[in-house]
């Protein structure tokens, strides 16, 4: 059994644009390697947005070396890119953008719904990619709810969506460089519930609504993330109580993190060239 290693928690929140509130629960500046092959976990909202004609997101900006991962859970948002990706997603939907050798894109909330506003929230993960991978062409994914397949959990123990990798030897739509699980669960039993997750594999179980307890005491609730050893082939719930949950759990990449604002590569010398190749345009332009 993988046993917990700490608790990841935020409370404050910041604004990124105007349009995602947002809390940073993990982030690869202080945790760095223990998190890999993940980057950034930021959790926008839950809040409640009056009616707007404005459009509210965060306009161009660019990314290099890595990917992102957008789950919503209330609300819409819109993507464009350099690269000619982009769509728009609701409730339940997923964008899997690999930036890799680099565009430029822009994030928004999706039209219809700034009309006639109500409740918004998302996750967006930060995927690292491997130095083989990072000047690879850039690629987007639009994975539709309707998409991602669903399993039942034994004794009516709850839910999981399959986004990404697999479970009980059903597969997620979401193509990846390295070996990932991304699974959506809804959790609600006073019994355990045992989860198969690799032995040596990055674990992290975030929880978004309700509260899950780990290690016979341990709670979980709201925008807190459970980080655990590697060691161990399974991952035991004691009990959950109404959960909105993410389990991520990823295959560590052994290799040097350098990061700067929106690029993540293995060395100065290589953030230094993609500033350089962001403003000489390089990275693309939007139409």
């Amino acid at each position: 059994m993988k046993k917990l290693q700490r608790i990841q928690r935020s409370t404050e929140r910041h604004w990124v644009g105007d349009g995602f509130p947002v809390r940073t629960l993990l982030g690869y500046s202080n945790l760095g390697p223990a998190i890999s092959p993940f980057l950034l976990f930021d959790y926008a909202g839950p809040m409640e947005f009056p009616p707007t004609e404005k459009r509210l997101g965060v306009g161009e900006h660019p990314h290099r070396g890595f990917e992102t991962v957008t789950i919503v859970y209330s609300g819409e948002v819109e993507h464009r890119d350099s690269s000619g990706g982009g769509g728009g997603i609701g409730p339940g939907d997923v964008q899997w953008m690999t930036a890799a050798s680099g565009l430029v894109h822009e994030e928004f909330h999706g039209r219809e719904f700034a009309r006639r506003g109500g409740m918004f929230e998302m996750v967006q993960l930060w995927v690292n990619l491997p130095a083989k991978d990072k000047m690879s062409p850039p690629h987007y994914q639009s994975i539709l709810n309707s998409q991602i397949p669903v399993l039942s959990l034994p004794h009516g123990q709850g839910s999981v969506r399959v986004i990404a990798g697999q479970f009980d030897g059903t597969e997620g739509p979401a193509r990846t460089f390295t070996p990932i699980h991304v699974w959506d669960l809804r959790l609600a039993s006073e019994r355990q519930i045992c989860l198969p997750v690799p032995d040596g594999y990055t674990t992290m179980l975030a929880v978004l609504k309700g509260s899950v307890r780990l290690d016979g005491a341990e709670t979980i609730g709201p925008a807190e993330i459970a980080l655990f050893e590697r060691k161990g082939d399974h991952l035991r719930i004691d009990s959950a109580e109404d959960a909105t949950a993410l389990l991520l759990c990823g295959e560590p990449i052994d290799e040097p993190i350098v990061g700067s604002g929106p690029f993540v590569m293995n060395s100065a010398e290589e953030i230094r060239q993609a500033i350089v190749d962001y403003q000489s345009g390089r990275m693309g332009h939007m139409s």
